[in-house]
């Protein structure tokens, strides 16, 4: 079953947040060195390679529309030379992957939804019975911010095979982890906001037939909150979010959406809250003023969001270009104790939440192993001191202590409350443990 390869909430580094469309093979080698010497013993591990690696004029951050794309003889798309020498003479990303897996990590890859463009337009072969992309394609069936692919008609005779035969081909490439777009989106997909959903089946068979073991990851968001089950059927992980980004309003919207899914919150099958945008990020961005720039969040947000990703059990995947990681930022990945509660937690639930005008505080709960956590939130623009009495929480006839996990240290209790400042749009996590 396909849940027993995300048992817990995969953590890794996507090139989309510093690299967009023109991620190349140093990138990803150096950022995968980089994870191994710094990260991987606090449970990082995923590498993935985001889109356009098979189109060779990719230069920026930004897609290049109807351009010729890598293309083998069955109508599937394979890396650029140009971007990824080592993909030579047929290689494609086993050289990368070998690599990666050689460091102890794992590799992981961005797809688009349905069937190259060019390979629908020229008719080219699909590996199936002489059948060809054109018998298969969905013409309406777009994405509109893409211009790639053309959706599969899954009633088409040989769909199920140009899946499985893609997929065949990441399993010899030695991929670990791919992430799937356009597939998910309600606001994309108005007529129909769950219409891949069928697509999404195939792509499952398909995984589940090649041989390898591959975490399924699907965007973009909002993924609907009523297809739970399907989603959870399918795949390890989907997007409750468009793209996220270093923005307050963004981050302050991810709690309603995370209040929204904490029941649907399982072993294997991960509500998404999407990329952490740290760090350096957009290094090829056109404009001068955003290109290269470090996260806009401030230090309280950049907590508030690992706070509220961890506590939620939110994948955890590095946006930012990892080698300009300053010591802070590094901190946040290396926070051994919220990594704990993001892998052996469970039943988080949004406790309170007490505002007006958008600004107050919110407060998080969960259990851990003897043990439970409290995150409190500051949504307003001053400093507020937050309270908790323990007696609504913690186990009647214990004696408990309290152990800040952000300062490290432990703090004072009275018999029932304890009470910590939170400075604006930060958080304070806590856990509460029975001596």
């Amino acid at each position: 079953m396909h849940r027993r390869l995300a048992p817990t909430p995969p953590m890794g580094w996507n090139s989309w947040d510093c690299y967009g469309a023109a991620v190349n093979e140093e990138q990803l080698i150096a950022n995968a060195v980089y994870m191994a010497e710094n990260l991987k013993d606090y449970g990082w591990e995923y590498i993935v390679c985001d889109i356009q690696w098979y189109e060779p004029t990719a230069d920026c951050y930004y897609y290049h529309n109807f351009v010729p794309l890598c293309m083998d003889e069955y109508s599937r798309l394979i890396p650029s030379v140009e971007r990824f020498p080592s993909s030579a003479g047929g290689m494609g990303f086993k050289p990368i992957a070998d690599y990666i897996h050689s460091l102890g990590l794992k590799f992981g890859i961005h797809i688009m939804r349905g069937i190259p463009r060019q390979a629908v337009h020229s008719a080219s072969p699909i590996k199936s019975n002489g059948k060809t992309a054109r018998d298969i394609a969905l013409q309406f069936s777009v994405c509109p911010w893409n211009t790639d692919m053309y959706g599969v008609n899954y009633k088409a005779d040989g769909a199920q095979d140009y899946y499985d035969s893609i997929f065949e081909l990441y399993a010899s490439w030695g991929v670990d982890f791919v992430k799937c777009d356009d597939i998910s989106n309600t606001e994309f997909l108005k007529d129909d906001p769950y219409s891949a959903r069928k697509e999404i089946e195939m792509i499952r068979k398909a995984i589940d037939k090649c041989g390898r073991d591959i975490v399924l990851s699907l965007s973009p968001g909002p993924a609907p909150v009523w297809e739970h089950e399907h989603l959870a059927a399918n795949a390890n992980m989907w997007r409750m979010t468009g793209d996220f980004w270093d923005s307050w309003d963004k981050l302050y919207a991810m709690f309603e959406r995370c209040h929204a899914w904490e029941s649907y919150v399982q072993q294997g099958a991960w509500p998404d809250c999407d990329m952490l945008p740290l760090g350096r990020i957009q290094l090829t961005e056109k404009l001068i003023e955003y290109r290269g720039r470090y996260t806009r969040f401030t230090r309280d947000e950049q907590i508030t969001m690992m706070t509220l990703w961890g506590i939620f059990r939110s994948p955890l995947m590095m946006g930012g270009e990892m080698r300009d990681n300053d010591e802070f930022t590094l901190s946040l990945l290396q926070n051994a104790e919220l990594i704990d509660m993001l892998k052996n937690s469970c039943g988080a639930r949004q406790f309170s939440r007490i505002e007006t005008d958008g600004k107050g505080e919110i407060i998080w709960v969960s259990k851990g192993e003897n043990c439970k956590y409290v995150a409190f939130f500051n949504t307003d623009d001053e400093v507020r001191e937050i309270e908790f009495d323990v007696t609504d929480f913690a186990m009647d006839g214990y004696d408990y202590g309290i152990w800040d996990m952000w300062l490290h240290k432990e703090i004072d209790v009275t018999p029932d409350k304890f009470y910590a400042n939170v400075n604006s749009h930060g958080a304070r996590l806590f856990k509460i443990y029975m001596k």
